[in-house]
Formats: structure tokens, sequence, C-alpha cells
């Protein structure tokens, strides 16, 4: 079975599971995240991979990590990730990608990721829930980081935290490689 069987099947399984603990049928989850009764549908059997952004919408939807969502063994208190099992879940062809390095409930998702953006590339979020803070800390290069519409730049070595309960984009505007380390806290689910 290839590692994206794996996460779908993980992903179907997971999903449904949180969405039976917090109570909620398919059209609740679905108006909560934003997305399709459809798309959970084929989600919850494993008929399709979904983007990014939407198991991102899922997670925040159900109050779970995408650590969580895509967790295929029930870990011992303490886990070790190996580097080989980080789950990359964006990628560009000229060589931007993120990485999740762990996550777990404390008391809501808590994520670690690894972002390495090439020049001139971004990517954009949607707003999360009430309450969602990120931290980022850049390890190489300049990250752009902008926040509802106001740019800020964060240079290696440098960290900033913000409320994500609004648009962000991560950006490279410079000339060589960014790399950064983010977490991210979202509130548990009411």
């Amino acid at each position: 079975m290839s590692d994206l069987d794996l996460l779908t099947q993980s992903l179907a399984r997971n999903v449904k599971h949180w969405r039976a603990v917090r109570g909620f049928t398919l059209d609740v989850l679905a108006a909560r995240a934003g997305v399709s009764r459809g798309m959970l549908i084929q989600i919850e059997q494993a008929r399709t991979n979904p983007s990014l952004g939407t198991v991102v919408k899922i997670g925040d939807a159900l109050g779970v990590s995408i650590t969580t969502l895509l967790d295929y063994e029930q870990g011992p208190k303490v886990r070790v990730v190996p580097a080989d099992q980080a789950v990359r879940l964006w990628h560009t062809d000229a060589g931007s990608y993120n990485l999740l390095l762990a996550g777990t409930e404390a008391p809501g998702p808590l994520e670690m990721w690894e972002w390495r953006l090439m020049p001139g590339e971004g990517s954009s979020s949607d707003p999360h829930p009430t309450g969602t803070a990120e931290l980022v800390h850049v390890i190489e290069g300049e990250l752009t980081l902008t926040v509802d519409g106001i740019e800020y730049r964060v240079p290696a070595g440098a960290t900033a935290s913000f409320e994500a309960n609004t648009t962000h984009t991560y950006g490279n505007t410079g000339d060589v490689p960014m790399v950064m380390v983010m977490a991210v806290s979202v509130p548990p689910v009411p």
C-alpha cells in the first residue's frame, strides 16, 4: 500500500471517528468546515485525496490537529516521529514545501511544521478559528508574513507570533530559499 493510500484511509477513518465523538452529522460538519457534504462522504469513504486547505478546515471544525486526522497508529504517551514519517502536505515543482513534523491535542490541536519557500513563492491560509495562535521561527532567508493585509519581514533568527483568525500568507520575496519552523495552536471545540 502506498503512503498516499495509507494517508487517505487514515483520514477516512479518523474523520468518521472524530465526527462521531463530536456528535456531528455530515451536514453539521460540512457547515462548520465550509466544505460540501459530498466531499465529506468521499473523504470518509477514502475515495478522494483532499487539498491541504480542506483537511485544515475539517480539523478546525472537529477541533483536532491535522496530525490526529492523518495518524495511522495509536501511539504511546511519548511518540518519536522519524524524519521519514513526517507528512508533506504541500509542495511546488520549484522546491517549496511544508512538512508536518508532529502534533498533539493539548487541550486543542497543537502542530509543529517545517516550511521551505523558494524565492518568489508563497502560500496563503484561510482564517483559522478565533483563538488560534501561530509562532514562526525563521532559520534561513527571510519570511514575508502578511496578516490581515499588513506585511511583516521576519529575517533569519527572528520569531513572530500572531493570531491566525484572519487571512494570512507566508511568502519569500528574497532571492534565497526561506526555511522556518512553525507551531499552530487551535483552541478546543466547545
